[in-house]
């Protein structure tokens, strides 16, 4: 079932999560013992992050190095395929442009397609962490409308390979990413929406956003929004702050702004306990005034960390 049929049947607001595929080595069961919890709040689909290869350097015996090619965290169709057919929930993987060709992109589709998959969230991606701008695939999307755009041509039966004849066409629901404060590549927030509408235009069906943490700044985005002719389903993404460190790391990361309350209460903290329990009354507080708003879903950013979201929930529900 698709995303926005999920969000057209409902009469209140639903909830969903994104999870990360284990560290290459790992056991898909430790991803279970997660997913186990979460299914107690009934999601209606979850969502999977796909990963990009990555690239390190070896020192060999010589005294040369070796540039290795290494993806950490392989196996979201599979993944997918999993939390389908056990837990009887949608899955929604992720699909990026960098460090993929057109091809590939397309055999994971199909593959999703073969599993009855039919939602996708689309992203650009980050840059390699050794190249510090995003770099395309040579044989790659060079951004997200590109990416829109191949989905949507496969959904009308239109292959890479244009001799194919009785293509089938694929049905898959498109998800893409808006940015509340703007993606930082950005040079204002008029051109980011801009943007953002390329995507809708070019065939998404709903917006998930970049997590926040100050309300009004989701509020501002969904009307700008609005303004320019964006109506698809706009869904907030929420990630409880849990240590003392994210109040650096995640304005460095995701390029988010932390309010000043929020700040000054974590670093009033004396220990880590009380630090989670600050994240978790701010995010609390957020969830409500979004249900009051009536938004269509709840997405929460769980980073494989299942116990501030479940104490969130419960206090929500």
């Amino acid at each position: 079932m698709k995303v926005t049929e999920h969000i057209a049947d409902s009469s209140k607001t639903l909830i969903s999560f994104e999870i990360l595929p284990p560290l290459k080595g790992k056991s898909i069961h430790s991803l279970y013992g997660i997913l186990d919890k979460l299914m107690e709040f009934k999601p209606p689909f979850i969502n999977v992050t796909y990963h990009r290869a990555e690239y390190r350097f070896k020192q060999r015996e010589n005294g040369m190095f070796e540039k290795i090619y290494t993806r950490k965290r392989p196996g979201t169709v599979g993944i997918c395929a999993a939390i389908r057919y056990k837990y009887g929930v949608d899955a929604v993987p992720h699909l990026l442009c960098g460090g993929f060709s057109k091809t590939e992109t397309e055999d994971a589709l199909v593959d999703l397609n073969y599993l009855d998959i039919d939602n996708v969230l689309l992203l650009r991606g980050d840059p390699d962490k050794t190249d510090g701008r995003f770099i395309p695939d040579k044989h790659g999307h060079a951004n997200a409308v590109e990416l829109v755009s191949q989905v949507v041509k496969l959904n009308n039966g239109e292959y890479l390979e244009d001799d194919l004849t009785n293509a089938t066409k694929t049905d898959f629901c498109i998800g893409v990413a808006g940015y509340p404060e703007k993606h930082y590549e950005a040079p204002n927030t008029t051109a980011d929406l801009k943007r953002l509408k390329a995507k809708v235009d070019a065939g998404a069906d709903y917006i998930v956003t970049q997590m926040f943490f100050d309300n009004s700044k989701f509020f501002e985005f969904e009307k700008n929004c609005r303004d320019i002719g964006i109506n698809v389903p706009i869904i907030p993404g929420i990630k409880p702050l849990t240590t003392a460190r994210h109040t650096t790391i995640l304005p460095g990361i995701f390029h988010v702004n932390l309010p000043e309350d929020l700040v000054d209460a974590v670093e009033a903290c004396t220990t880590k306990e009380a630090i989670r329990q600050v994240g978790v009354e701010w995010a609390t507080q957020q969830c409500k005034e979004l249900l009051e708003h009536g938004v269509p879903c709840l997405h929460f950013y769980t980073m494989s960390n299942v116990t501030p979201v479940q104490n969130i929930m419960k206090a929500l529900f």
